[in-house]
């Protein structure tokens, strides 16, 4: 199964799915270190070079990539939820988790 961490830029997401990880005995990806790996380039660097649209492409791509049969923890930029039909690909390749926060609100 896949799970999604999603949230504002420096919320937790990546440390809360570095430590959460292992304990499910999954595996765990953050999607902007794959997506710096991938280009060789800084997240602020592909802004510069190449673009924003560029790197909601590389969102979006990681996304349609992955497999609904991993057991990954993915971290998501920020913004990731925000473009594309990437909110709708994730909820239909994970289930939904909304925190009890959220749900007071």
């Amino acid at each position: 199964m896949l799970i999604f961490l999603i949230g504002f830029m420096g919320c937790g997401k990546s440390y809360t799915g570095r430590h959460l990880a292992p304990l499910l005995g999954y595996e765990y990806v953050d999607m902007d270190k794959w997506i710096e790996e991938k280009e060789d380039l800084s997240i602020k660097e592909i802004f510069e070079q190449k673009g924003e649209s560029y790197f909601r492409e590389l969102e979006k791509t990681y996304l349609q990539e992955l497999d609904v049969h991993q057991n990954l923890i993915v971290s998501t930029g920020g913004g990731v939820p925000c473009f594309f039909d990437n909110i709708k690909v994730m909820n239909e390749k994970a289930l939904p988790f909304i925190s009890t926060e959220a749900r007071k609100k």
